[in-house]
């Protein structure tokens, strides 16, 4: 190396240092009274085109930017590219002058050195925009946004299965959102990437920029969402920096309206590559500290990002460039316009209702541009808008969606996945359109089977919306509205351990309780067709059953030759954390289970799983069809969330944040005695507010926490007989900063009371 600098430069350095680098090798070269950075590269052709294209594009930004940027060296022939045997191989090498300054990532963050950025990149970008060469402009790499497809095979590189499904998501609204703006957008000659350790400072200004490698003939828009996510990934609000910025720039560089729209989704589209690059490094280059130097940061950046409506963002955008943000219509018009057509009977949860627009894993977006931390919805099982779940469904939607009564290969193949998850012997499946619809063809079914009417039913359950779930709901029919309890109901006491008779859950209670409901049974003057209940009792109140009770229950229901039915809506598919059913932490198996709405994340869908003999005896009566049940587009999106459960292990991080979010519930106690119990398992919690010192419900704080919480963009809900308890049982990828979040913000409403 010593020699070639000689031979070729013409001067003999006094010392050669290798510098961390990416794809190439760097040194930094000293003479006695200069620097420079000397850069080789494995030759190809390509890589030789787009480096002369490079050293062009520095030779014209001299004019304005010598001093701040590269300068290139030309060795004696007067070249300044050549290329020599290195180590055994061809390798292409050039020299730059050294730029001194401290890196941007050296120093504090300030608003002085980010509006300094802003003004740099806006200056060279003009200068850019009236160049052209048409190497860089034939360019197409996975560096460039506009080209993130190129990317979507390192995904796989990432470690995570939930953080390549983040990752998933943003491909899919890039290709959603931006792919076809990308005609309209503005396109000129960019840096591409002044990220913290490319960017040069003094004196909290930016006096210059290095590393051209990366130039893209992209839109405009590009350099800043390159610069803005470095600038922004260990920010607690990284839209306050980011407007900062783009502040700057716009003053010098005006940016257009379409820009700002695409700005969110650009920025994470950057992060996408960042990941998959980093990911795929570590694969290869495991010991390259450089490749992955800002990893962990782009993650936790991710993350956040999530958190943030995308126009939300767009709104902070343009008001801090003094740009008109044209507001949605006003709630009241929304109402109005919803209840013209909408009966008032279809409830609307919060005093200030949410006008919503858009839903992401854990969050969901309002139409104003406000993020919620959504901790409340259990039917988004796997997350809202889950990559898995919509390709699986799109795919299917362009295929074939028909009804049962054809042949196709993913009915059988979803219900034997489906079955795998219960005991052998429930081994048959019907699908329906939703929980209630399952609710009603169990009873149904269970009445053929027996040849009896009569139902037992717990207090406070709730079953569906039809006719018969109604009927078999205390939760509906025993309403100061409803129709009342029916003759053949036979309604039992909740075997609730905070409220009623018997209070220890050693498994006396739950036998205690048991033994009351049995002595209804036996002084019944007709057979029970059917016992159905809940794991834990949603609309009770999160109430789960005192351990052992469905041990008692159960053999006392079948020696009368009737039913268990176990209705797992709510608390099936490892929402529970240490079950993958309910049923199972009572060791019992029921006869027949009932699912609904969260098995396909929320695309209208029901089961009733039952055994061969229950399924036998409905097959000799009137022929059982569902239009939609079980059809091709179902199926899919059914496998597809059995893959993300498996694949992301939701069951057991529903355990572990579950566990510790109920601590957090538990602490929150010890310190406000209008907690009176805390309760439910894994991701499917309860928490009563009673007035202090006692377990008189106290529904009022309820609903003000409820909707306190609501106007600090957290969402949940509450229920139970006297709708005092808070209700928590969000997307199985809430996390534990989710978990602090509710916890935080609840504790602060209650020491502000």
């Amino acid at each position: 190396m010593k020699n070639l600098i000689q031979k070729r430069y013409g001067f003999e350095p006094s010392s050669i240092k290798k510098l961390a680098g990416y794809n190439n090798a760097n040194y930094l070269i000293t003479d006695r009274n200069d620097r420079f950075i000397l850069k080789t590269y494995p030759y190809t052709r390509e890589t030789f085109n787009l480096l002369e294209a490079e050293n062009e594009i520095l030779y014209a930004l001299q004019s304005s930017f010598r001093g701040s940027i590269p300068e290139p060296i030309a060795i004696s022939s007067g070249d300044d590219l050549d290329i020599a045997d290195l180590d055994g191989q061809k390798t292409i090498y050039r020299m730059l002058t050294y730029l001194e300054g401290e890196f941007l990532g050296d120093i504090p963050a300030n608003p002085k050195v980010y509006a300094s950025l802003g003004r740099f990149l806006a200056r060279m970008d003009k200068d850019l925009n009236s160049l052209s060469h048409p190497d860089i402009q034939s360019r197409q790499w996975e560096w460039d946004i506009q080209y993130l497809h190129l990317n979507k095979p390192l995904i796989e590189a990432i470690p995570s299965a939930r953080d390549r499904s983040i990752v998933r998501y943003f491909f899919q609204q890039f290709d959603e959102v931006v792919v076809p703006e990308l005609p309209n957008l503005r396109k000129s000659i960019i840096h591409n990437d002044a990220n913290e350790w490319n960017v040069l400072t003094k004196n909290h200004e930016i006096s210059g920029i290095i590393d051209f490698g990366d130039l893209a003939y992209s839109p405009l828009i590009n350099e800043l969402a390159v610069a803005i996510t470095y600038a922004i990934y260990d920010k607690d609000d990284p839209l306050e920096w980011a407007c900062i910025i783009l502040k700057a720039y716009h003053e010098i560089n005006p940016l257009e309206e379409l820009e700002l729209h695409l700005l969110y989704y650009l920025i994470a589209a950057r992060l996408c590559i960042s990941v998959c690059n980093s990911a795929q490094s570590r694969l290869d280059q495991p010991d390259n500290r450089y490749a992955l130097s800002s990893e962990k940061k782009a993650w936790e950046l991710f993350k956040r990002w999530l958190g943030i409506h995308p126009k939300g963002a767009e709104n902070r955008f343009k008001k801090s460039l003094n740009i008109t943000v044209q507001p949605p219509p006003e709630i009241e018009n929304r109402l109005e316009k919803r209840f013209k057509s909408i009966s008032k009977a279809l409830s609307i949860s919060y005093k200030k209702p949410i006008y919503m627009e858009k839903a992401a894993f854990q969050y969901m977006y309002d139409a104003y541009g406000n993020s919620f931390l959504d901790a409340y919805n259990n039917i988004p099982h796997v997350g809202h808008s889950h990559p898995k779940v919509v390709k699986a469904g799109q795919k299917q939607m362009a295929r074939l969606n028909t009804n049962t009564r054809y042949l196709y290969d993913l009915l059988p193949e979803y219900a034997e996945r489906l079955l795998e998850t219960f005991p052998p012997s429930l081994n048959k499946v019907f699908f329906v359109n939703s929980g209630s619809a399952a609710s009603d063809l169990a009873i149904r079914m269970a009445r053929h089977y027996t040849g009896a009417d009569t139902m037992m039913v717990l207090e406070h359950g709730y079953h569906g919306n039809t006719l018969i779930g109604t009927d078999i709901s205390d939760y509906k029919f025993s309403d100061p509205k409803g129709q009342g309890q029916k003759a053949h109901i036979l309604k039992t006491a909740i075997p609730d351990t905070y409220h009623g008779r018997y209070t220890k859950n050693d498994g006396t209670a739950g036998a205690a309780y048991a033994e009351d409901s049995i002595r209804q049974i036996e002084n019944s003057a007709e057979s029970i067709a059917a016992f159905i209940s809940e794991p834990i009792v949603g609309c009770g109140g999160q109430v789960p059953l005192a351990k052992g009770y469905l041990q008692e229950i159960y053999p006392a229901i079948r020696k009368q030759n009737g039913v268990t039915i176990s209705d797992e809506v709510q608390t099936g598919f490892g929402r529970l954390g240490d079950y993958y059913w309910g049923f199972e932490a009572q060791n019992v198996i029921p006869d027949m289970v009932i699912l609904g709405k969260p098995m396909c994340n929320g695309h209208p869908v029901g089961a009733v799983v039952c055994t061969d003999e229950i399924a036998e005896s409905f097959s000799h009566g009137v022929e059982f069809f569902s239009s939609f049940g079980g059809n091709p587009v179902t199926c899919a999106i059914g496998l597809s969330v059995l893959d993300v459960i498996e694949e992301e292990e939701l069951q057991q991080h529903a355990k572990a944040v579950g566990d510790y979010y109920k601590s957090l519930f538990l602490e929150l106690q010890k310190e406000h005695n209008c907690i009176g119990d805390v309760r439910g398992s894994g991701l499917f919690l309860g928490v009563e507010m009673v007035k202090p010192g006692s377990k008189e419900p106290d529904t009022q704080l309820a609903q003000r926490l409820k909707n306190e919480l609501r106007n600090l963009h957290v969402l949940v809900s509450t229920d139970g007989p006297f709708d005092n308890v808070i209700k928590s049982k969000p997307p199985l990828i809430f996390n534990r900063y989710n978990a602090q979040e509710v916890t935080e913000k609840m504790n602060q409403i209650l020491r502000s009371m």
